[in-house]
């Protein structure tokens, strides 16, 4: 039985990191290096850092049950995940693996922070390598994907026609998601208003002559119910539906945005 949902458990996220990462080119900048783009030839180096991390997070975890004369440092905990290139391996094939990681070394580090029991600790640190291990296999089904051509390769340079820009606001908005589960909610609004300012409004004079109902309402979600959400402190997943509502409606102003494109050619 517990084979089975195990099983169960890795067809849901196979499939579902398939629908992500075919969903078209996704965009990258900040520690994002050109690994992401031969994931393959970089799982022994991914490998080698999730058994790291677990060793270290184990160590201060250890540490913190001794209660030795070495300091505690909780803050640790997440800084080690930012020194990894792991880290946007995940981050631009799986968001929703990402947070959860994310979500794993907040657990960790609160529960020493509040001075929990050791067993208590050892719990948040249990679910946090299973987020670890779940990401790597992730990662890995992204390599052999990208091996046999089934994804694009990570656009390091900016978008240039008005689909390419559409595909980089969805991507925006997964790191907005990633950057709150990171619970950095000012980094978090800042992309949603860079989103809006520098990508959508781009697009809104192409997408009113088509559904201008649809235009209000993506404005409405990027300057008031993504922001409120955010500055309200809402949980992690009122926070992801309100952008996989987005997201919706974003794929039906591409859908627009490749009608244009089509018509456009057919009359040349």
């Amino acid at each position: 039985m517990k084979s089975t949902i195990l099983k169960l458990q890795t067809l849901a996220l196979s499939l579902g990191l398939l629908l992500l990462i075919t969903a078209g080119n996704v965009s990258a900048n900040g520690e994002v290096g050109d690994h992401v783009n031969d994931l393959a030839s970089h799982m022994e180096q991914y490998e080698e850092e999730v058994v790291w991390l677990m060793s270290e997070i184990d160590e201060l975890v250890e540490t913190y049950g001794n209660r030795s004369t070495a300091a505690i440092n909780p803050e640790r905990v997440t800084e080690l995940w930012e020194e990894v290139d792991f880290h946007a391996a995940i981050e631009v094939n799986h968001v929703p693996t990402y947070a959860s990681i994310w979500q794993g070394l907040f657990g960790v580090r609160a529960a020493m922070e509040s001075e929990s029991t050791l067993t208590e600790v050892r719990a948040q640190q249990d679910l946090l390598n299973q987020s670890f291990w779940q990401a790597l296999g992730a990662v890995k089904l992204a390599a052999d994907l990208q091996r046999r051509g089934v994804i694009k390769a990570v656009a390091i340079s900016e978008a240039t026609t008005p689909l390419e820009t559409m595909d980089e606001i969805k991507q925006n908005l997964n790191r907005v998601v990633a950057k709150y589960a990171e619970q950095l909610p000012e980094e978090a609004t800042e992309i949603v208003h860079d989103t809006y300012l520098t990508r959508f409004e781009g697009l809104e004079g192409m997408l009113i002559e088509r559904d201008a109902n649809l235009v209000v309402d993506l404005e409405l979600d990027f300057n008031v119910t993504l922001p409120q959400a955010i500055a309200q402190n809402d949980s992690l997943n009122a926070v992801r539906s309100v952008v996989q509502a987005m997201q919706g409606k974003l794929d039906r102003a591409r859908s627009l945005l490749e009608d244009a494109e089509e018509n456009r050619i057919s009359v040349f």
